[in-house]
């Protein structure tokens, strides 16, 4: 089943402890999309005009397979398409058989199609792109042997794959898992590296640059007079991942995100001319426009239309460019001249794969409106637990007063203890992650358990980058408990999280998934307790009800005016009453 839903801010009374003033939303209007056709014969959800190649994961199900996160016994890397070289790596590094999410994705990403990958938390997403570019990026190689692979490599226009994460953390987590994939010496199949945080563009030449947005502009945009530096490195970019493509595409990343894929395509735009003039003479239409059929590299087709009398002037991209510039429509014909009339139609010669864990797609500012206007002939891949509960998750939901709270807290970390001594494996180094909203609240937190004797480590987005780091190892290293904000709810891949506690509520729905799927990853399973108040409880009681259903979360947030006046009358009387607010606002 295939859930795409929107997302937004929903009611969220925070715990009086923390001091935050209960929130309340506008009004939200849910849509949902379902299919259950063949993998090659599915519907597009991205485009109504349009055929888009949609497939989900269980198609890799078999009926009797109750497996929740490995694909069928028939399916293996080989079966994807992957290189026995490739696969042996794999196996040599823990990863014996994909993933349903891997085994749905990887071969649409190798066939080159732009790929958005939309999957639950922990379902191997970043495996899932990491595999099928490390073999695209390793056949390029081998069909340059010998010294001619050396000077390949060297080349400034030799194959270049580039993954944009929204923090230095993530960006490392990437390189680590990238540079896992070793040969039978040990080596890395290939290189990949980090430019982000301190560390400088690398001396030698990577196969596989992980940024941030900003880190990448700053570097294209340092001091380059003849403007090679952006040249050489955007025509070697042949594939473009956006991790946590949701966060990217919206919010304080957008612009930044816009303004790259403006310049990749451009890229893309100018080599296309460069080989459509070459074929002037014999392919000419009629005398206004010329259109020609290419083979790219990866076996496809593209249509390229060429109108006479641009000016490489009329095609520069603004370095401010915005959202609307990149999505705006052309309705009238007298702008012939204006280059997103006429993207569809040039040579592709760049690859784009989108991943997320939640996709909103309603509205044009969404990530999947976005991605609606901009790639709509992309393929769409999904897991079957997309914004809905995980099977391997158990939930426990504890009501909590001003009297009880602290000591529901302190009882909940021991239950979460006792619940991992239960595990099969007691050799497993027990984790446990709290949440809360705000940094004042992590401090908190914080306090309340070393005055309980219960150590524990912080991380938050005022911690230093060596402070959190540090904190991250040592909580990886030695387990224990890590109080946090939503910072460490995205993409960090910290194994075996035992244990969840939202010390206080998500403050959305997107929030809620990310912080739940911390735990009962990869096959594994976990435990969540969610505290909560009275002025929580109607929602928790929605979401509860969603869970029961099978039904995607963000149903719990009703458009019911009754609804929604029953919560903001609940939040209002208690922040008049016993309950303090605070005075910012979230």
């Amino acid at each position: 089943m295939l859930q795409l839903c929107k997302f937004y801010k929903h009611p969220s009374f925070m715990s009086p402890l923390f001091l935050n003033p209960p929130l309340i939303s506008p009004p939200i209007k849910l849509i949902s999309f379902s299919t259950t056709l063949p993998h090659k014969h599915s519907i597009s959800l991205f485009h109504p005009a349009k055929t888009l190649t949609t497939s989900t994961s269980q198609a890799f199900h078999t009926k009797n397979n109750d497996d929740t996160f490995f694909a069928n016994e028939n399916v293996s890397w080989d079966s994807l398409g992957v290189s026995e070289k490739l696969s042996h790596s794999l196996f040599n590094a823990g990863f014996s058989k994909p993933s349903l999410i891997q085994a749905a994705c990887i071969p649409s990403i190798l066939s080159g199609n732009d790929t958005v990958v939309a999957a639950e938390t922990g379902s191997g997403k970043t495996h899932g792109y990491l595999v099928p570019l490390a073999e695209k990026l390793l056949q390029a190689h081998s069909d340059h042997p010998g010294i001619e692979a050396l000077v390949y490599r060297k080349s400034q226009y030799s194959q270049m794959s580039l993954v944009l994460c929204p923090n230095v953390m993530l960006c490392e987590q990437v390189v680590r898992m990238a540079n896992s994939l070793c040969g039978d010496n040990g080596e890395p199949l290939l290189r990949a590296a980090a430019v982000c945080g301190k560390q400088g563009w690398p001396h030698k030449k990577p196969d596989i640059i992980v940024s941030t947005p900003v880190a990448l502009l700053n570097y294209l945009y340092a001091v380059d007079r003849e403007r090679n530096r952006q040249f050489n490195f955007l025509r070697g970019v042949k594939h473009v991942v956006f991790d946590e493509a949701d966060l990217l595409l919206c919010g304080s990343f957008q612009n930044q995100v816009i303004r790259l894929i403006n310049m990749l395509r451009f890229d893309e735009k100018l080599l296309s001319r460069s080989k459509a003039s070459l074929c002037e003479e014999t392919n000419k239409l009629n005398p206004d426009t010329q259109l020609f059929d290419y083979e790219n590299e990866d076996g496809m087709h593209n249509l390229i239309l060429v109108e006479e009398g641009e000016t490489e002037e009329e095609d520069i991209v603004a370095k401010d460019s915005t959202l609307e510039d990149a999505v705006e429509e052309v309705s009238s014909e007298d702008k012939r001249k204006d280059w997103r009339r006429i993207r569809k139609y040039y040579e592709r010669s760049k690859q784009y794969i989108f991943v997320a864990a939640t996709l909103p797609v309603n509205g044009k500012k969404t990530a999947g409106g976005v991605l609606k206007k901009m790639f709509p002939g992309a393929t769409l891949v999904s897991g079957d637990y997309l914004h809905c509960h995980n099977p391997r998750l158990e939930q426990r939901w504890v009501e909590v007063s001003i009297e009880t709270q602290v000591d529901a807290l302190i009882d909940a970390v021991k239950y979460g203890v006792k619940f991992t001594s239960h595990a099969s494996d007691a050799a497993i180094i027990s984790r446990t992650i709290v949440f809360a909203n705000t940094v004042e609240a992590v401090e908190s937190v914080a306090k309340i358990f070393q005055t309980a004797g219960i150590p524990c480590f912080c991380y938050h987005r005022n911690s230093s980058l060596e402070e959190s780091t540090k904190n991250l190892v040592d909580f990886r290293e030695k387990g224990g408990v890590l109080v946090c904000t939503d910072a460490a709810a995205r993409g960090l891949d910290i194994p075996n999280i035992s244990h969840v506690i939202q010390a206080e509520f998500a403050s959305s729905a997107v929030d809620f998934l990310h912080r739940v799927g911390r735990t009962a990853r990869a096959g594994q399973h976990g435990l969540v307790t969610s505290l909560y108040s009275e002025q929580n409880r109607d929602l928790v009681a929605a979401v509860r009800e969603a869970e029961r259903l099978g039904k995607a979360v963000e149903t719990a947030f009703s458009r019911k005016r009754s609804f929604r006046n029953k919560l903001k009358k609940r939040g209002l009387s208690k922040a008049k009453g016993e309950y303090p607010v605070a005075a910012e606002v979230l």
